[in-house]
């Protein structure tokens, strides 16, 4: 038991260094128009979760959809900010309305406990007149990316889908409440922490749960890339063209 914690501490030390390292770069180059506002949201069950809501860019009277958007390694207070900052504005832009939670334990978003935060955190903020209700988009970086598919199983009916960006999975009966359930799956071809070794085992095990699934390694791109929006932009449209809000 000690030797898993002491393998499964590396495995999380090794995901917060390279989401730094990315994160450093885009940051330097990248300036957002979005304001980003941090906000602390107390659940029905008592737990009080920071938040960076980014919002859609003016222009429209409707309420926005809602995306729920998980950054990488711990889900901490500073990945998450800088992840509403580099990619919540790219969604922003798009029309969502976009909440990036802190974990409250350092465990990203994994977990029952960690799952039910998030359910309760949406029906906190559909509560809101500037946000739409019914479904909502799921989005999550490396271990953002294994909570959003696991938030996702327990009530994918709730769900337009899940972009994870990374993220992996082994079982099939795992994920067999997410048949018919749309995916968007992106690996890079140069992922450090060796993630492309299991692209094809995910592909596999999410095709035989019967996942509408959308997959593809990036040639030469590290665990932390930058968004295909042409084809990411495709697949939104898709997975959202039954909706009006």
């Amino acid at each position: 038991m000690k030797r898993r914690t002491l393998e499964q501490t590396k495995s999380t030390v090794s995901i917060c260094q390279v989401f730094f390292r990315y994160l450093a770069a885009v940051l330097f180059v990248m300036m957002s128009s979005h304001a980003h506002a941090q906000e602390t949201i107390e659940l029905p069950s008592g737990q009080r979760l920071q938040v960076f809501m980014v919002p859609p860019e003016a222009g429209s009277n409707e309420p926005s959809p809602l995306l729920i958007l998980m950054g990488g390694g711990p889900g901490n207070f500073s990945i998450s900010r800088d992840t509403s900052r580099w990619l919540g504005s790219g969604f922003a832009s798009r029309g969502w309305m976009v909440a990036v939670p802190v974990s409250p334990n350092n465990r990203a978003f994994r977990g029952a406990e960690n799952n039910a935060f998030i359910a309760e955190l949406i029906a906190e903020l559909q509560t809101r007149e500037e946000v739409a209700d019914g479904k909502v988009m799921l989005a999550g970086i490396s271990n953002g990316g294994l909570s959003a598919l696991e938030i996702a199983r327990r009530n994918p009916s709730n769900y337009f889908g899940v972009i994870a960006v990374p993220a992996v999975s082994s079982s099939a009966f795992e994920n067999r409440t997410l048949d018919g359930f749309p995916v968007y799956l992106r690996i890079g071809g140069a992922d450090e922490l060796g993630w492309m070794d299991r692209f094809d085992e995910t592909v596999a095990v999410l095709t035989e749960a019967g996942v509408d699934l959308d997959a593809a390694i990036l040639d030469g791109a590290p665990h932390m890339f930058r968004m295909d929006w042409v084809s990411l932009d495709a697949w939104l449209t898709r997975v959202t063209a039954a909706t009006q809000w």
